[in-house]
């Protein structure tokens, strides 16, 4: 099983910052301190084509970006500054969702370290997103012909927003988000699935969604390939969150969307997404349930 890895490389978020900057290194760290994971089963991604990056972004935005011209507004939306390196680094995170498509379709699944920036629209950044990995993973694959069909199943907490804008008018990728109705983003946009779930949802009611949602996507729309965007942020202590979900409950969430996959014979790529949660220690502990139960199923 393949984990795509790109280091952070010592970027600093401001004191105080909500986002947890520091669980891309201690994700790989407690990986492999659990046995979850081996060394060699890492792999750091290359730096993304900038071909490869307008077949999803406008080329104004991708101009905006590398002279460092993005607006005040711009950049408060985006939620962080946005500095060289933090540019740079989204291209080896994006690569590696690319990367990690490919794996899967060899091994039945690879998962990314990062990635799951799904607020990024084609001509803008939002919500902590700079690029959209899942976008450009799946823009590059139809464009090379590797795949004729992607369901994108999003389970974080919040709305994919700017992925469900970039593929509004594209019948080969199906989006789907199953989020908080009431969460950020304030105003939707439309994706070929919405389920929006109430405050203080809970592990019974989420659980079934999930059961009653996917196995009927993957039988409609007939898929050669599931991006999954595995967001920890529906757990009960994530401070962003609110649908009040168990990291157990997480747990079988992970394991019910990985069978349903394997159940079809379709390989899956994943990336991390949101959480939030105040101990950095549950947002660690509900992201390595992810690849353990991924281990699990694709042994």
């Amino acid at each position: 099983m393949k984990v795509a890895y790109a280091p952070i490389y010592n970027y600093q978020l401001p004191l105080g910052h909500r986002f947890p900057m520091e669980k891309y290194e201690l994700l790989p760290q407690q990986l492999l301190r659990e046995g979850i994971m081996e060394q060699n089963d890492f792999f750091e991604p290359g730096l993304l084509d900038e071909e490869v990056i307008l077949m999803t972004h406008t080329q104004a935005y991708w101009h905006k970006l590398q002279t460092l011209s993005l607006t005040k507004k711009e950049i408060r939306d985006i939620g962080f500054p946005v500095r060289p390196e933090l540019i740079h680094r989204g291209r080896y995170i994006a690569q590696g969702t690319i990367d990690c498509a490919l794996h899967a379709m060899d091994d039945g699944v690879a998962l990314n370290i990062a990635g799951g920036t799904h607020h990024a629209f084609a001509d803008r950044g939002g919500g902590f997103c700079i690029y959209n990995d899942f976008a450009i993973a799946a823009n590059y694959l139809i464009h090379k012909n590797i795949v004729k069909k992607i369901l994108i199943f999003d389970l974080d907490v919040h709305q994919g927003d700017g992925t469900a804008a970039i593929f509004k008018d594209e019948p080969r990728v199906f989006t789907c988000s199953i989020h908080g109705e009431k969460n950020y983003p304030l105003r939707k946009e439309k994706s070929d699935l919405d389920i929006g779930l109430p405050d203080r949802t809970g592990d019974e009611n989420y659980l079934k969604v999930i059961k009653d949602s996917l196995p009927k996507l993957i039988n409609s729309v007939k898929p050669d390939l599931i991006f999954y965007l595995a967001g920890v942020d529906i757990i009960e202590s994530d401070k962003l969150g609110r649908l009040s979900v168990s990291i157990n409950g997480c747990k079988e969430r992970d394991l019910l969307v990985f069978e349903s996959a394997r159940n079809h014979s379709l390989p899956i790529a994943v990336s991390m997404g949101g959480g939030y949660a105040p101990q950095i220690s549950a947002i660690i502990n509900a992201h390595a349930n992810t690849f353990k139960v991924a281990k699990e199923i694709f042994k």
